[in-house]
């Protein structure tokens, strides 16, 4: 009699186990989901419903392609942390052409946009040009253990989409100096002078992609 009530009591308890986890793994993907769904209602509205899209420097019309206040600014200098734990500064990079790329590993956008800013990196780093990686995933920065974690998911994220450029950590801390980007991926195309010549937000095409490489680089019209 005993052993059935531990045998029952058991039972119950792998229930309630099972309960709770089939709970929070539909928190956890409701979540997900909210996120990519105010992404993809956000995009449309800030590429294809903004002001002036289509008009003036740095936008040439496409998709994706905005008409950013930034446009035309020297890039602010700024320092961050590499996933390796290396000092990073934007002025490291002078007289090269840089992008820097804001993403992060929960942005479904940056999935598809990534793998081809790989490419492009080695297609055209013989010429001067540089990709940063900012990543605008949330650490937390006053529990060491926490953050090793995360920046070691950070760095494995990168790793499985193919990057072969730096990716730096903490992109809020420098949000402000680059006009508080909402939506990812956000690019600003730096040319050798330091100057933003082009900024796209959203995802675009791979073509655009390389014509403001090119514009950055100084060879695009």
């Amino acid at each position: 009699m005993r052993d059935k009530k531990f045998f029952v009591a058991g039972l119950s308890m792998v229930a309630f186990v099972m309960i709770v986890a089939a709970g929070w793994a539909n928190w956890a993907n409701r979540r997900h989901m909210a996120e990519m769904q105010a992404q993809r209602e956000m995009q449309p509205m800030v590429m294809g419903d903004m002001p002036g899209m289509g008009q003036g420097s740095g936008a040439s019309g496409d998709a994706g392609e905005m008409v950013s206040p930034m446009v035309g600014r020297q890039a602010a200098n700024f320092t961050l942390t590499d996933v390796s734990g290396k000092k990073v500064s934007l002025a490291d990079y002078k007289g090269k052409a840089v992008q820097l790329n804001f993403w992060a590993t929960w942005c479904a956008p940056c999935k598809i946009e990534t793998p081809w800013l790989a490419e492009l990196e080695k297609q055209y780093k013989p010429k001067g040009f540089e990709i940063l990686g900012v990543s605008f995933d949330d650490l937390d920065m006053n529990d060491a253990a926490k953050l090793k974690s995360e920046t070691a998911d950070i760095a494995r994220s990168a790793q499985q989409l193919g990057v072969n450029y730096p990716v730096l950590l903490d992109g809020d801390a420098i949000s402000k100096q680059y006009g508080d980007p909402a939506v990812f991926p956000t690019s600003f195309f730096v040319n050798r002078q330091g100057k933003i010549v082009a900024a796209t937000m959203g995802l675009t095409s791979k073509d655009d992609l390389e014509n403001n490489i090119k514009k950055a680089l100084g060879t695009g019209e």
